[in-house]
């Protein structure tokens, strides 16, 4: 059996979909992990990414840091074209809509991403983009 902590890219979403995440749902540093359905905003093809998410009351959150680097992740500016998308926790895939959170949600969302990923810390010391908090909220239609 492959060792989720090893797991990364495709790799990682095809044994999340094989396993209804059994495996790759737990990762690196016993961090939880969704798959973030969206549509490619040039190419209108789905793609799928697996993050580092946190539940958060009814929300689940996620963090646009991309490592760090100047330019957003694809999958954020997919978000910001179509933000109504899906997404995957273990075994069940929902509808949700995503947005950034607001100058007085951040910094407690933040604060709960940093303290199972504290990388995050750090990618925002790396770039001087504000790296987003992703709020995904369930949706009925």
């Amino acid at each position: 059996m492959t060792d989720s902590t090893e797991l990364f890219g495709p790799s990682h979403v095809a044994s999340y979909l094989e396993t209804d995440g059994e495996v790759g749902y737990v990762w690196k540093n016993g961090t939880t992990i969704l798959l973030l359905f969206t549509k490619g905003r040039k190419s209108g093809e789905e793609r799928i990414n697996p993050l580092i998410f946190q539940p958060h009351g009814d929300e689940f959150l996620i963090v646009g840091s991309r490592g760090g680097t100047d330019q957003p992740p694809g999958w954020l500016l997919n978000l910001e074209a179509e933000p109504k998308v899906e997404i995957q926790v273990k075994g069940e895939r929902f509808p949700v809509r995503a947005r950034i959170a607001n100058a007085e949600e951040k910094p407690e969302r933040w604060a709960k991403m940093a303290a199972v990923w504290p990388d995050y810390d750090d990618y925002q010391e790396r770039t001087s983009r504000q790296i987003p908090v992703v709020i995904l909220e369930r949706r009925s239609d």
